[in-house]
């Protein structure tokens, strides 16, 4: 974050949230305690220690800005735009009416010793288990924290249409998201059973309509990694697990989202972005109108799949004309 991004921060909290000075720390210095923290995973003490402030006052003032953070979400939140026929982005000019991707991520928590068999995750780390879902720009849409790591992403997904604070799809209009996921109205699936992950079109060309699909699609869908490996580039303390109670840690998590949000819209350079390609190869695999009609269920049609169906052939025919000529 530059220091006008900075700045500008600490006048929307004081605005908008009504962050205050207290006697003797100024809102910036709040700011800066609570974004060392967030940025470097640093200790209560060490932030003491560099602010030549108590542990106490380090403490009662992140969580102070860590609140005042969360209340900007309806700000910081974006509201995605679909694709249309005039995109310019390749990677994208063949999903008309996308609104950008979904997945799930780990991020590592310290619970208590009796609720670490529900945190475990399949990869036997206990974690969070984080629904994200950004539009193409990488800029976060919709974020849901808090379900254990042992929950399936479909559970999360199914969860998230249909709570109080939901995410909404307008009919019509869909997220690319992989096949932890059901091919449903509202969330587009490759085809199970054919090569997909980048790192297998690297040597032979698509052979077949569902081949061609999942190149593409697996193309565009990657936004939502790449999303995910610039908020861990960015926030040292969601890559390794805090000390924060559970409730603390998925504010946290969700306070992290907001403010990538902010930086992502407020920079035009985003000085991370140059070195996420090596960071993403050293990691393991891994509002709108309330009166608009939303998909609010999460069963495979028959209707939805063969959308699918005569997307990847149109798509496949295109190539393939331009191919030949």
């Amino acid at each position: 974050m530059d220091r006008a991004a900075f700045h500008k921060l600490c006048f929307i909290l004081q605005s908008v949230c009504g962050l205050k000075c207290s006697r003797r720390v100024s809102v910036p210095e709040k700011v800066a305690m609570f974004l060392s923290i967030l940025a470097h995973h640093t200790k209560n003490r060490c932030v003491k220690f560099a602010f030549k402030r108590s542990g106490q006052t380090v403490s009662k003032h992140f969580h102070v800005v860590l609140n005042s953070v969360l209340r900007l979400h309806a700000m910081f939140l974006v509201n995605p735009q679909p694709i249309t026929e005039d995109e310019t982005d390749p990677r994208w000019q063949s999903f008309q009416g996308c609104l950008g991707a979904l997945d799930g991520t780990y991020i590592d928590v310290h619970v208590p010793i009796t609720e670490k068999g529900r945190y475990r995750n399949r990869k036997g780390q206990v974690s969070v288990n984080v629904l994200g879902v950004c539009d193409k720009n990488m800029r976060f849409v919709y974020v849901l924290t808090g379900w254990e790591g042992s929950a399936a992403d479909s559970r999360v997904l199914r969860n998230a249409i249909n709570r109080a604070n939901r995410l909404k799809v307008p009919t019509g209009n869909y997220y690319l998201c992989d096949n932890g996921y059901p091919n449903c109205e509202g969330f587009l699936t490759p085809y199970k059973g054919v090569r997909y992950h980048l790192n297998e079109w690297t040597s032979r060309r698509p052979q077949t309509h569902q081949e061609y699909f999942n190149m593409k699609h697996t193309r565009a869908r990657n936004v939502i990694e790449r999303s995910f490996g610039l908020l861990k580039m960015r926030w040292g303390i969601l890559r390794s697990p805090s000390w924060y109670p559970i409730n603390t840690a998925n504010k946290i998590i969700m306070g992290c989202c907001l403010l990538h949000n902010y930086i992502r819209n407020e920079m035009l350079f985003d000085p991370l972005e140059g070195g996420l390609d090596e960071y993403m190869l050293n990691q393991p695999d891994a509002d709108s109108n309330t009166n608009t009609d939303v998909v609010d269920s999460l069963d495979t049609t028959v209707e939805w799949t063969s959308k699918r169906d005569y997307m990847a052939l149109n798509m496949f025919n295109d190539w393939s004309y331009a191919a030949a000529v």
